[in-house]
């Protein structure tokens, strides 16, 4: 159990966590008062929403007229009269959006677009998170206004700090995407102040802290041993290993994060390849039979499925509705325990996979494993992962309190508590550049037909790959990663102004150092610029080895990814002084790679 220190701040302040989750979404919250010692809450209320407690979520589910409007969202969008009116109105229905975000360079060979409902027309995945953070925002105001008092609100509302979650797998540009939509949804400003106020963290690191935060981690790290935290989700699987420094006070991670996408949505999306199968020939199986089957299965029978020896039931319509020959009886379709298993498996093998990879990297033995998530509901999925880590000796356990709410209140918990001292860089990082040529270099060689004759009169070989940080380091918060560059300018004019891509790589090499080989294990993720035009009066021309004149320019490219998000900056000498461009990123996932020339 965490222990936590008085708020020191000198004003109340207000502490919002969105869970935007595939499936459900949900929001904790922690007022902060000088003095006093914070307390992480949830918001138990919502509109149209039947259950109410502590573990209460609503459908990531929205609904848009014809004309692209919002129409209705969560526990909303499920109300008998909204679905009648949707029907007529032709309003499309928007569920599991939350992976249109996906980065396509996650293993994803299984999910295409194609397999997710269309985004309505002139809507973008991105606008549409915003539309649906505003509805978070909205319910969370009504549930703090109407709970406490009107004047508690008027003292927070302008003092509002946000943690927005994302699963381990988001990177650079989907975390651009979720501050364009915290902006659209008018959370905050698009000002460097309103940026300060958005804080994103990694769904692995918020379930640690939820972890802590229950005190079920203590005794399994006592030792000094790793544990690995999987957050089993609707849509994602995350993967995050820690161990417990010796002073007790912060957490490491010991290798790098993993993500699948195979949390429960592709359990049901199985379930209904497997069951239009089965109901072909059957009067049931018309799509709003099969729709409301998943709807029964995803409800009841997933979670209630334990033993692949005994069938299984879909109760899904009265006592008349049977069909024999496909196993239908009293309004019941009777499934083979042994098939209801085979839609689990994919996601079962997934994390099984995971975990093997994660150890596998882990600098440190790891004894135990946590399952967090409303995946981690299923009995049939502990139950799998148990039998197959008991024999590797490993310690399986699920938190008994509200596990579907690990990720909103970890988040609470990471802005208050800050546990996470050193992570592991989950791929490599570096700059696209050019290098000298050599003669007696096989790789140069090689590649002496893309020979260039620089500005300098000196001859260069392209597409150059220098790592900067590499997949697997631990990174501290405090900790720089930096590398030199020249850059030539025959103009001194074009010298005002430097452009960096920042590149990542994505391969089975340990130490890349071209970008030809694996074209399709490089992607631009951010750019960087530096202003310096104050240097131009004091560049004086160099001299070529073929006699034409030109300006040189030293400086480095430094990373900084002890944090939450990477964030990059370029450094030059200025009058003696060491200058730096500011510490922000450009996040572009539509960049295509170009050859630099630096």
């Amino acid at each position: 159990m965490i222990s936590r220190l008085p708020y020191h701040g000198t004003h109340r302040k207000l502490v919002l966590a969105f869970d935007v989750g595939t499936t459900y979404s949900g929001i904790s919250y922690s007022i902060l008062d000088p003095g006093e010692v914070p307390e992480i809450k949830g918001v138990t209320r919502f509109p149209a929403q039947d259950h109410v407690g502590g573990d209460s979520k609503i459908p990531s589910i929205l609904y848009y007229d014809q004309d692209g409007e919002l129409r209705a969202v969560g526990a909303e969008a499920l109300q008998e009269s909204v679905i009648e009116q949707a029907e007529e109105g032709g309003w499309a229905k928007l569920e599991w959006w939350k992976l249109h975000l996906r980065p396509k360079g996650l293993a994803t060979s299984h999910v295409s677009d194609d397999d997710l409902p269309a985004l309505p027309q002139n809507k973008s995945a991105v606008q549409v998170l915003g539309d649906f953070m505003r509805y978070l925002y909205q319910c969370a105001h009504t549930y703090i206004h109407d709970t406490y008092s009107p004047e508690l609100w008027k003292s927070i509302e302008n003092n509002i700090d946000f943690v927005l979650t994302h699963p381990n797998g988001w990177e650079g540009a989907q975390q651009s995407d979720i501050r364009r939509a915290a902006i659209i949804a008018g959370l905050i400003e698009d000002t460097s102040d309103g940026h300060s106020r958005l804080q994103l963290l990694t769904e692995g690191e918020a379930s640690l802290h939820f972890c802590l935060n229950n005190g079920v981690t203590s005794e399994s790290m006592m030792n000094g041993q790793g544990i690995i935290i999987v957050d089993a989700g609707g849509g994602t699987i995350d993967l995050s290993a820690y161990y417990m420094t010796q002073s007790s006070a912060s957490f490491e991670e010991i290798a790098p994060t993993e993500c699948r996408l195979q949390g429960s949505v592709f359990v049901n999306r199985r379930a209904r390849t497997y069951l239009e199968g089965k109901l072909e020939k059957s009067r049931f199986g018309t799509p709003e039979d099969i729709s409301n089957m998943i709807s029964c299965f995803d409800k009841s029978t997933k979670l209630r499925f334990r033993n692949a020896d005994e069938p299984s039931y879909i109760k899904f319509g009265g006592v008349r509705d049977k069909d024999p020959v496909v196993g239908i009886r009293s309004g019941q379709l009777k499934l083979p325990g042994a098939e209801v298993a085979s839609l689990f498996e994919p996601s079962v093998q997934s994390i099984i996979d995971a975990i093997k990879q994660q150890r596998q990297a882990a600098h440190r033995t790891v004894s135990s494993i946590f399952l967090v998530g409303g995946f981690a509901a299923s009995d049939w999925l502990f139950a799998r992962l148990q039998t197959h880590l008991v024999e590797a000796g490993i310690n399986l356990s699920r938190p008994d309190s509200h596990v579907n709410k690990a990720v909103a209140d970890g988040a609470v918990s990471f802005y208050l508590d800050r546990r996470v001292s050193v992570r592991v860089a989950k791929t490599t990082y570096g700059v696209e550049c050019a290098t000298l040529f050599e003669l007696d270099n096989i790789e140069h060689l090689v590649r002496s037909n893309t020979k260039y004759t620089g500005l300098s009169g000196q001859q260069y070989i392209p597409n150059t790959f220098t790592t900067i940080l590499a997949k697997g380091t631990r990174v501290s918060a405090d900790k720089e990663f930096r590398r030199d560059y020249i850059r030539t300018c025959r103009d001194v004019n074009g010298c005002g102004i430097i452009t960096v891509d920042i590149q990542s790589y994505r391969g089975r090499s340990k130490d890349p150092e071209w970008t030809d080989t694996e074209p399709g294990m490089f992607a631009t993720i951010c750019t960087v610029e530096a202003d310096t035009s104050q240097l131009i009066n004091a560049m004086r021309p160099r001299r070529g080895r073929g006699g034409a004149l030109f300006y040189e320019q030293i400086f480095s490219v430094v990373l900084l990814f002890g944090l939450t998000e990477l964030k990059a900056q370029l450094c030059w000498v200025e009058d003696g002084e060491e200058k730096r461009s500011p510490a922000k990123v450009v996040y572009d996932p539509d960049v295509t790679i170009v050859n630099g020339d630096l």
